[in-house]
């Protein structure tokens, strides 16, 4: 039976919440894992549904692994399997972040075409690509993405988009390539330093990580090794627009303020007070927010993952604003079901043009991504009574205790059940 989440409208929250370890880092470093025989710790892991979903996919190549709580322990064996299980694989799109691995360590990988969110498509072009030039042959047969390598090859490769995956991977194909990769337009993201951390960690040879070049010197071998995964900023950035939305006073630890310096700063401008510390900020709203345009872009940008936030935020803020959405086309599902919920909105092309007002509609929405089953739940609450929000196992994917951690902060909202039809 599916969950759902029963929302009750008129919500302040206010209190304090401690983010975990990153949804977008994590996944990636249990594939980096592969790199080396042994036993690698990762600490500081989320207890979210993706988690035990790649713990699935590593077994299925080889490698034992134990979730205890917040920590994932890594055996990977000497020789791992170099096919990617479909059943594991087609579940979340961050699976494919073990080709490069695989490439690297077997000299061959067969990874299932992923599956995961909604929000577009995220074709393999740039990781095939990158591959090849270190050496590979890359092809699709019957829905997998099968890599070849006799012996990869430091180069320069220039990636046509910033993109994170594609990024990963080179990355980690090309830590045990011979001679010297240069990666320009590499994705700047947190989490990509994180992944370039750990290989440091490892043995690797890399500098340049957070900025637009990176360069790889290939080494021997790897060793396993003990590493903490950065906050996640997504989630924090979720308790912000959380704090503003609902006229609350949110207090998040955990992350470093720096990786939300956009987002903070548009709540800024909405009218937000807002103060930051070491390890973490503060957000105070006593008043209706003021209307703020937006546009994703690649870090530093803003994160399209806080997209339907913003979309949110801006359906009850006071004024009108325009979102464009410049790095997943189809993000703007999540526009239809903001209309459920009687926001003033209009979609053109990749703008959607809102127009605030003081409150939404109560209704029955349906979550079709992770980050839009979390800005359901973030609009309802300025909803005036009960909003039902349906398909909540995307939400179970990104968002650790998402329902404990509302009620901690003084939220209405109660975990159900699809009724079905006896």
């Amino acid at each position: 039976m599916k969950d759902l989440f029963k929302v009750s409208g008129g919500a302040r929250l206010q209190g304090a919440v401690k983010v975990d370890g990153a949804k977008n880092s994590v996944l990636k470093l249990m594939a980096a894992a592969l790199l080396a025989e042994g036993s690698t710790t990762l600490t500081n892991c989320p207890e979210i549904l993706d988690v035990p979903l790649m713990q699935k996919v590593l077994e299925g190549l080889g490698c034992s692994v134990v979730i205890d709580g917040t920590t994932v322990t890594i055996d990977t064996p000497a020789v791992p399997s170099s096919d990617a299980d479909f059943d594991a694989v087609r579940q979340f799109r961050a699976s494919v972040c073990v080709l490069g691995p695989l490439t690297a360590r077997c000299g061959k990988a067969r990874v299932a075409l992923p599956g995961g969110d909604a929000i577009g498509s995220r074709p393999l072009d740039m990781h095939q690509s990158g591959l090849e030039k270190l050496g590979a042959t890359t092809h699709i047969e019957h829905g997998a993405v099968v890599t070849e390598a006799a012996e990869l090859v430091g180069a320069n490769i220039k990636l046509d988009f910033p993109s994170v995956g594609a990024t990963e991977n080179i990355l980690t194909a090309a830590v045990l390539a011979k001679g010297t990769t240069v990666l320009d337009n590499a994705a700047r993201e947190p989490e990509i330093v994180d992944l370039c951390s750990m290989l440091l960690e490892m043995g690797a040879d890399i500098s340049g990580a957070g900025t637009s070049t990176i360069t790889i010197n290939g080494v021997d071998k790897l060793s396993p090794t003990n590493h903490e995964v950065i906050g996640d900023r997504i989630v924090a950035g979720t308790w912000a627009y959380a704090a503003v939305m609902t006229q609350g006073d949110i207090t998040v630890s955990g992350i470093a303020p720096r990786h939300l310096h956009l987002p903070l700063s548009k709540l800024r401008s909405a009218g937000a007070d807002i103060e930051t510390y070491e390890n973490g900020f503060r957000v105070r709203m006593n008043e209706r927010p003021k209307s703020v345009d937006y546009q994703t872009l690649p870090f530093p940008g803003f994160p399209t993952d806080l997209q339907p936030m913003a979309i949110g935020l801006s359906a009850i803020a006071d004024g009108t604003a325009v979102i464009t959405e410049n790095v997943f086309e189809s993000r703007f599902r999540f526009v239809d079901e903001m209309l459920r919920l009687g926001a003033d909105a209009q979609v053109d092309g990749h703008h959607v043009v809102i127009r605030g007002q003081e409150k939404l509609s109560s209704t029955d929405v349906w979550s079709s991504d992770i980050r839009a089953g979390a800005g359901l739940v973030l609009s309802a609450f300025c909803a005036d009574e009960q909003t039902t929000v349906h398909d909540v196992f995307h939400i179970d994917r990104g968002y650790p205790h998402f329902v404990e951690n509302l009620q901690a902060l003084g939220a209405t909202i109660e975990r159900g059940q699809e009724e079905t039809n006896q």
